[in-house]
């Protein structure tokens, strides 16, 4: 029975569907395990793993042999991976530049590394398209308005600092208040 069979043209809603690009981090993932051998404390944690031994907070994936660390992909100090890692989750058309929060929650699905929260900061904050397309998230600013006429005396008051004097019994600056008689 072929999809035509299974469902008519007529009865396939546009609104119910989509299409979804999914990139292969296999690429990804075999440069990190690479890259991992490289740093002596995963090297020696690796080897630990290969005499049968376990470590805490630490697993091998038995399909895969990637290193896991609370069931997140291990990523060594590298930056070149890590940014590799950022412009898929944040830079492809498909993740949208979701700015540094919704970035680190899609990275932490299934990658760690140490300093990675600050990491993603940094990349999205100086990411040149977030920059420009940032949504404002306060309202529009108001028109000036003048300020009410005062009903009677010491009603309206004005201060005003009168800053960087010669020094005058170790003080050098002055607070002036006016009252404004009407």
């Amino acid at each position: 029975m072929s999809f035509q069979q299974v469902i008519k043209q007529d009865e396939v809603q546009p609104s119910r569907y989509f299409a979804v690009k999914v990139e292969s981090f296999s690429n990804l993932i075999d440069s990190i395990q690479k890259a991992l051998w490289q740093v002596s404390q995963y090297r020696s944690i690796l080897q630990e793993f290969g005499k049968g031994k376990s470590i805490q907070d630490f697993s091998l994936d038995s399909s895969s042999q990637r290193l896991l660390f609370k069931d997140w992909v291990v990523v060594p100090n590298d930056p070149t991976i890590q940014l590799s890692i950022l412009q898929k989750r944040h830079d492809s058309p498909l993740a949208g530049h979701p700015g540094q929060e919704k970035t680190v929650k899609l990275v932490r699905l299934d990658f760690h590394w140490s300093g990675m929260t600050q990491f993603i900061k940094d990349y999205v904050s100086s990411c040149q398209q977030c920059s420009t397309n940032k949504n404002i998230h306060h309202k529009k600013f108001g028109l000036l308005k003048p300020l009410p006429i005062p009903n009677g005396p010491w009603i309206c008051l004005s201060m005003d600092f009168i800053t960087q004097l010669p020094l005058s019994n170790s003080f050098d600056s002055i607070l002036v208040i006016k009252k404004w008689p009407f």
